[in-house]
Formats: C-alpha cells, structure tokens, sequence
C-alpha cells in the first residue's frame, strides 16, 4: 500500500503538470480528458496535438490535457461531452456504443482477424458511416481511431484453455460488451472503474483482469498478477471525440486544423503501440513475470458463437461488411 501512496502522489504531481499544456494567453482554452496515465503514449500523442492546435491558430486555443481519470472516469467523460464540461475525450467504442450500439462492433471480442483487419476497418467507409451514425445520434464527432492494442488476461495462474476461466472473477470496464468474453468461456466478469483495477487485484477483490500489455505495464498490473495470458481476446481502440458544444465554440477553419491534429495524433499512437507491444513480452519475462502463448482457436470459437446473438448492438449487414472489409 506505500507504493500505491507513492505511485498517487507522484502520478498527482504529473497530473498539475501534464495538465497545465493551454499558454496563458489562448483566447479559449479546450479540455481533453481520458483515464489513461500521464506516461503512456496516448497522453503524450495528446500533448503533442496540443502545442501544434496552439500554435498553428496563434494561441487562439490552448487544450489542457486531463489524464488518469482526473475529470471523471469513462462514463462520467463521455456525458460530460454533451454536457460541455468536457471538449474532447478518448473513450473505448463500446462506451461509445451506450449512446449509439452500432459504433460498439469495433470493440467487441474476437471481431477481427488481426491488425491488419483492424487497420484496414479504420480506414473503411463502414467505419466513417459508423461515426457519422454516432454523430446523428449525440452531436458529438469522432475524429480519430487510435489502436489501442490487444487485449490479454492477466491473472495468478496460467490460463491456456477456456476451461481455466471457469468460474475466474475477472475485472472488465464498466461497458455491457465487455461481459461477452468472460461469459463465452464461463467466467466471473466484474465490472470496476479503470482507476480502482490496481487496488482491486492487490486486494483478491477479483483474481483477474484483461488489458493490453502497455497498459499492463504503464498500470503496474504486473506486480499484483504472476501471470500474462497472450489470450489477444479483443483488438481493441479507442475513439478520439469532439464534443458538440465544443465544436460551437470553434471557427471553421480552426476546427478543420483541429481534427486533422487529432488524425495525426492517433496515427502516431498507433504505431507508438504497436512498437511497443512487439517489445514487452520479452520486458515482462525479465520483470519475472510469466508470460504464457496461448491457442486463441478455442476462445475464438466459444465468443464468436455470441456475436450476433441477444448482446449484439448491430446488425446482421454490418456485422458482415466488417467481417469482409480487408479480405479482398
């Protein structure tokens, strides 16, 4: 529990700092906010779009940068994008999906093949239909999709089958979709905020959770798990998205600059993302973490036999137009 106190304060002390990204002189200043953590790339890509939003209006904006749930955790951002007491957010598609289900499939479980499916589904007509349906539907507009990487479960034990998640308590975000998972394979899901994961697991309040190895490293989750299962279950990313009252504040022109910023910014987290997951498994091994290769095929036909069941939030077309984009 010192560490934890420790990891606070310092996080705490990055926070002020991270935050305070908008030049004193901006003539309107936007808020960004995410619950990801002041060290990750998806906070530093965001920082980055920042200065360039500021200086390419002559500090007409300034964007302050909120990381590690400090303006709310994912429900409470996504609401507050309508609210207007958030500008802009990073946000998972099936917390998208609560507003507008169609946007959800491109976060459900075992919904692409690989990256290169995910790549060529963020670049697809489907995916810009997709969020033209979600900006009908709120009035707020999705202006990036950034790779967020594979999903894995972590956990005190090896986990290689499905059969080793029956009856597991595992961690999911606070979204109905992620249940479908856990539930394809007879586990325990239980929903809990991203910012109460670490204390959870160290107390046995569940045994396990699910993240990308980025964020199992940047969360610290592998010092209260032993074991990494490269179960890959969702490729996952999350929405960049702009509110509706933000947008009104904001001249043509200068909006034009800020999405393609906040493109850019996703397309230089997502190869940020990828390098790294191609280089943490081997870290996570020396950190004496056991990191287990696992047969996806078993899990990936017990989850898929769900997808256009009760839970789905789409239907049959589109959830055939994704399946066909990029095997041509």
């Amino acid at each position: 529990m010192n560490l934890k106190r420790t990891h606070g304060v310092a996080l705490g002390a990055l926070v002020l700092a991270a935050a305070a990204t908008a030049p004193a002189q901006a003539q309107q200043t936007l808020s960004w906010a995410h619950v990801y953590e002041a060290s990750e790339p998806y906070h530093t890509c965001a920082l980055r779009a920042a200065e360039e939003f500021a200086a390419r209006t002559d500090n007409r904006y300034g964007i302050e940068v909120f990381p590690a749930s400090t303006m709310g955790k994912e429900v409470d951002i996504n609401e507050g994008l309508s609210l207007g007491t958030v500008d802009i957010i990073y946000t998972g598609q099936l917390f998208a999906g609560r507003s507008y289900g169609p946007i959800a499939i491109g976060g459900a479980p075992f919904m692409f093949r690989d990256f290169d499916h995910w790549n060529a589904y963020r670049k697809s007509e489907l995916f810009g239909e997709l969020a033209q349906g979600y900006e009908d539907a709120t009035g707020n507009r999705v202006a990036s999709l950034t790779y967020y990487g594979e999903r894995h479960v972590t956990s005190n034990k090896p986990i290689l089958q499905p059969e080793d998640m029956e009856g597991l308590k595992i961690r999911v975000p606070n979204a109905p979709l992620y249940t479908m998972f856990p539930r394809a394979v007879n586990a325990n899901p239980t929903p809990i905020a991203f910012a109460e994961v670490y204390l959870a697991l160290s107390q046995g309040v569940v045994d396990a959770q699910e993240n990308p190895l980025p964020t199992i490293q940047a969360k610290r989750f592998f010092e209260v798990q032993s074991d990494i299962n490269l179960t890959g279950h969702i490729t996952d990313a999350l929405l960049t998205i702009v509110g509706g009252p933000a947008r009104e504040k904001i001249e043509d022109a200068d909006e034009e600059i800020l999405f393609e910023l906040l493109q850019a910014a996703a397309d230089r987290c997502t190869d940020e993302i990828t390098t790294m997951e191609a280089e943490l498994a081997s870290w996570f091994e020396e950190q004496g973490v056991n990191v287990n290769e696992v047969d996806r095929g078993p899990f990936r036909e017990a989850t898929v036999a769900l997808h256009n069941g009760p839970d789905a939030t789409w239907d049959q077309a589109t959830y055939d137009r994704l399946q066909a984009v990029g095997a041509e």
